[in-house]
């Protein structure tokens, strides 16, 4: 009989957040890859209805919540749903992410609020929503998904860049915290990839491109499926002595 892969992820249930395009979509279909089955929590039902056929594709369950990660009613829904039609929840990806291009001498609160909102708080209510479940359970993975910004500056995205700092160092907390749990907390920070958003830039903006790719030792920007594999070590018993920790999957941008 083979021996048990630590990255076999079958029978095991993950909650995405902003799971249905973009990067959210490309570390559910990698989880999904692995055996997980896969709950996806976002806003757009008609954009959810496609990513759970892409994902079933893959022959495991998908089930859809819609979800304001902004409310924490709405969270606490979140959980409850997937329990209710899972019966577990062993990995939680906070994903859901918004931007707000403007200097920031001409934001507004309600703007910045909106952001930290949706990029932070939630990252925190869905994380401590989890927590029950899992802690009951035994242990489970929280993922949380930070950005380059999480490191350097942005002129036009303070916001962005400063809840993207705090889920680095949200992270490192709940990691300490729920170490006891066997609840291990860590953070991806991807790069510069090609997704619905940004793949107009090499032609809407071929010196921006250009410039981020001279950037990038690997010469190239990154495809979604290409977080995958951190999602899945991260989510699975590969890395049961990893946490608080930072996985930066930029092709060496932030190396260079």
């Amino acid at each position: 009989m083979a021996a048990h892969s630590p990255f076999d992820l079958t029978g095991k249930v993950a909650v995405v957040t902003g799971g249905n395009g973009g990067l959210g979509l490309g570390i559910a279909m990698g989880l999904a890859g692995a055996g997980a089955n896969i709950v996806v929590a976002a806003r757009s039902v008609e954009k959810t209805a496609q990513a759970l056929e892409d994902i079933r594709a893959l022959g495991v369950e998908a089930h859809g919540v819609t979800v304001d990660v902004t409310q924490e009613p709405a969270i606490q829904r979140m959980v409850t749903n997937t329990l209710d039609h899972m019966g577990r929840l062993d990995i939680l990806v906070n994903n859901s992410g918004i931007a707000i291009r403007a200097l920031p001498e001409n934001l507004t609160a309600a703007q910045w609020d909106s952001v930290v909102d949706v990029n932070l708080k939630a990252a925190f209510l869905g994380s401590r929503e989890a927590y029950a479940q899992m802690s009951s359970a035994g242990g489970g993975k929280i993922i949380n998904v930070g950005s380059m910004y999480s490191i350097f500056g942005s002129d036009w995205g303070a916001p962005y860049a400063a809840s993207k700092g705090g889920i680095v160092q949200l992270t490192k907390s709940l990691a300490v915290a729920w170490a006891k749990d066997n609840i291990q907390v860590n953070a991806i920070l991807p790069g510069w990839f090609l997704t619905d958003l940004t793949r107009g830039i090499p032609e809407s903006d071929p010196g921006r491109y250009d410039n981020i790719n001279r950037r990038i030792p690997t010469g190239r920007w990154g495809e979604p499926s290409e977080l995958g594999g951190a999602a899945v070590f991260l989510a699975s018993s590969a890395s049961d002595y990893v946490t608080g920790s930072v996985l930066a999957v930029d092709g060496g941008y932030s190396s260079a």
